[in-house]
């Protein structure tokens, strides 16, 4: 019989219980045993939902993200965070956000650790540290916790951890440690879990080894066979566990290492299938991820069974089925969506749903097809009536694409010209002050669009309230004596489905919400089809705005790779295409905005990066059609017409000529939390244009300090002329609120004011 397992599920809950029982122990409304208790609910309703199939993930649940608390179990805590307190949660939190509480009596924060995206996904995770003191010590306290939990509801449990060296991986030395050095100091404790483990009377444990999907040097592949081989001496049966790619050159490697079994993603593998068949040891269990985990749309099951029918007689029990990745980076249960048109519906799969597929999917090869005829039918139908849908294909926004030439993305002058034209047209002082985009999204603007949404208030009304609500925050740029305004973006529920939502092609959903990092969870659109803009979507916001001020406001916009990147994806077509046609909708709308009088227009990229490939030589083809994507959106405007781009939490250093490419006047980035390193690169790279890095770290609620702005500035200035650096926040506002932001843009202000006093 064949076995199927989960990699990991949705920890956030179906309606995201978890983000507000956080939010509210953050503010101290709630205690601890409260948390606990929301969060031991929420693993008993997530376990039952899994019901289905035969083996269920534990230790994927997490209070903020799944890295830190590996860091946690091992031991590797930042110094600066250890014996603050005895509350090792408080503790856990300081190191995820700064703080543990918004109102800390003691005034215990730190500075919280870096945060970037989680391989090519959405998802941040928390970088583990390491430095020459590193030491390792296991607590399994939380996991083993779990373990017991999961067996008193007598599930048959499968535990969860982050491989030795993907967590080694993962990590950033703050000194001249060589990371790979300390595995042979990481293994001992990796051998005492899994003693630890021994004792639960568990089978089966999934150890996660994503780097495997990834270029490997000759010394990362020699850690993970020095680390199997060590840890091979267990009565544990281990599964490693790779997804997001192929093996590659690592297929070998894979297959020969010291386990029990080993999960490939078969979605972005498929082709590898046959290869590791023919390679994996007759003793070894093959688990293949069949059932997409990185998107939404419903798996042909027809299809997929008649590629599994000659496995399975190949293979028989040796065979295991599972998603192709952790669910966690899909909605929960689609069964919420009530308001879904129902034909587009019936196209989509959730986690509950993806897992229902999967063990439809055993039971086929388990009992024939017979006994599932009805549910192939339906399945069929569904996917027959996608592919056949008008509504999917519109031939005028192909044609669009069709026509466009290279000269599209091209300025009319090159930057040094345009710099000129524009200092003269502004005529900024020297460390210009701004904001990256959004501010405070308050109760009262969340009511508004509810009440909007839910028509108990008129389209003027809910008007009247967004006017006032950028009056106000016009007021508070003017108070604080910032030199380029935002009007705030109160009318955005979200950067992409903003945007998404007044184009064609796109479906939304009521509680389609998926984890970014910590509390923070996202709902990301879905294009199902071809995309245009039928009118302006930003332009009477922002006109608003300017007309209230003489200060310049920039217009807002999400590029086109960002949206790309933060929705779901079609995939009848290929990426790119449909990237382009987000470009071109983009780019009516920067027209639209240059032509009402807006000469600063800001497209914010933050997801170019996570769009990136896992192996870099496949790098440079994506990076081809997305700068292209940006430049066609960008680059019809004006000499005088200054454009901005913005990019959130990600190492880009190892792409920074192409960020040049995308010849942006003026660029904003994130380095407030890596302390100004990720401008080392401005050493080799003589970046052309201008940069905003940012000072203030807004995804914690710690108020920046003058002097540390200061001093990050002056950082900044060993790299860059100060002619060329702006100064900003490292990202929006929206999730911060106003007694945090006021004072941290005021003490931003003020440096910059210190700064020129020092020229």
């Amino acid at each position: 019989m064949i076995t199927t397992h989960n990699l990991g599920f949705p920890r956030i809950g179906k309606k995201r219980e978890l983000k507000f029982t956080l939010e509210k122990y953050w503010k101290k409304d709630i205690k601890q045993n409260e948390l606990l208790d929301t969060a031991a609910s929420l693993r008993q309703e997530h376990w039952q939902k899994q019901k289905q199939i035969d083996l269920v993930p534990i230790g994927d649940f997490s209070f903020y993200d799944q890295v830190l608390d590996t860091s946690f179990m091992l031991g590797n805590i930042p110094k600066r965070a250890q014996n603050i307190t005895n509350n090792t949660l408080d503790n856990y939190f300081r190191v995820a956000r700064g703080r543990s509480s918004h109102n800390d009596p003691e005034c215990t924060c730190i500075q919280a650790s870096e945060m970037t995206k989680w391989f090519d996904t959405n998802y941040h995770y928390i970088v583990p540290e390491f430095d020459k003191n590193t030491c390792f010590s296991l607590d399994a306290s939380r996991l083993l916790e779990q373990i017991t939990e999961a067996q008193q509801q007598d599930n048959k449990i499968k535990p969860v951890i982050i491989g030795p060296v993907t967590y080694l991986w993962l990590g950033k030395a703050k000194d001249e440690t060589n990371k790979l050095k300390l595995l042979y100091k990481l293994l001992p404790v990796y051998a005492e879990l899994f003693t630890r483990l021994e004792q639960t009377g568990i089978e089966w444990l999934q150890i996660d080894e994503p780097i495997l999907t990834t270029e490997l040097s000759n010394e990362w592949q020699q850690a993970l066979i020095d680390a199997y081989h060590t840890l091979q001496n267990t009565s544990l049966k281990l599964l490693l566990t790779t997804y997001f790619g192929e093996l590659q050159e690592n297929l070998q490697l894979a297959c020969d290492l010291p386990v029990d079994g080993l999960h490939i993603d078969a979605i972005n593998a498929k082709d590898e299938v046959p290869t590791v068949i023919d390679c994996l040891p007759s003793h070894k269990i093959l688990s293949l991820g069949i059932i997409n985990g990185r998107n939404i749309w419903k798996t042909d099951l027809t299809e997929t069974l008649n590629w599994l029918t000659p496995l399975y007689e190949q293979l028989q029990e040796r065979l295991w089925l599972a998603p192709s990745c952790s669910l966690l980076h899909v909605p929960v249960d689609l069964e919420n969506e009530q308001k879904l048109d129902n034909e587009i519906k019936s196209w989509f799969s959730f986690a509950v749903q993806k897992l229902d597929e999967l063990a439809l999917l055993a039971l086929a090869l388990n009992k024939g097809n017979d006994c599932v005829v009805t549910q192939l039918a339906e399945n069929k139908a569904a996917i027959d009536s996608r592919k056949n849908s008008k509504r999917v294909h519109n031939q005028a926004t192909k044609n669009r694409v069709l026509e466009i030439t290279d000269e599209m993305g091209n300025r009319h002058s090159q930057y040094s010209k345009r710099e000129d034209i524009q200092r003269k047209k502004f005529n900024l002082p020297l460390y210009p002050t701004t904001t990256i985009g959004s501010f405070p999204q308050t109760l009262e603007i969340r009511q508004a669009r509810k009440d909007f949404r839910a028509h108990l208030i008129s389209e003027e009304q809910y008007r009247i309230v967004m006017q006032n609500e950028i009056k106000n925050c016009i007021n508070e740029q003017e108070t604080l004596g910032l030199d380029i305004f935002v009007h705030g973006e109160p009318e955005r529920n979200d950067m992409v489905e903003y945007f998404g939502e007044q184009l064609t092609g796109y479906a939304f959903t009521q509680f389609g919400w998926v984890q970014s990092y910590g509390s923070r969870c996202v709902k990301p659109p879905i294009i199902y089809g071809d995309i245009s803009r039928p009118k302006p979507m930003t332009v009477e916001w922002i006109n608003y705005a300017q007309s209230l001020t003489d200060k310049p406001v920039k217009g807002m916009l999400t590029g086109p790779v960002t949206i790309l990147n933060w929705s779901f994806v079609r995939d009848d077509q290929p990426r790119s295409e449909t990237c382009l046609q987000l470009a071109l909708a983009i780019r009516d709308e920067v027209l639209d905005l240059e032509k009402s009088g807006v000469y600063m227009i800001q497209i914010d990229e933050a997801a170019l990066r996570e769009g990136l490939p896992l192996r870099k030589s496949q790098w440079q083809s994506y990076l081809d059609w997305a700068i292209k994507s940006f430049r066609i959106t960008a680059n019809g405007v004006k000499d005088e017409t200054q454009i901005h781009t913005h990019m959130c939490y990600s190492e880009f250093n190892d792409i920074i000529s192409s960020i040049a490419d995308m010849d942006a006047d003026v660029i904003t980035i994130e380095t407030s939390r890596s302390d100004m390193e990720l401008l080392d690169v401005f050493d080799e790279f003589q970046y052309p244009n201008d940069i905003g890095p940012g000072v203030y770290d807004i995804h914690s609620p710690n108020i920046p300090s003058v002097d540390s702005i200061v001093d990050l500035i002056k950082k900044a200035r060993q790299r860059l002329p100060a002619e060329r650096l702006w100064v900003n926040p490292d990202c929006g506002l929206k999730t911060r609120n106003w007694d945090e932001v006021k004072p941290a843009l005021a003490n931003m202000v003020e440096a910059s004011k210190i700064l020129r006093e020092a020229i």
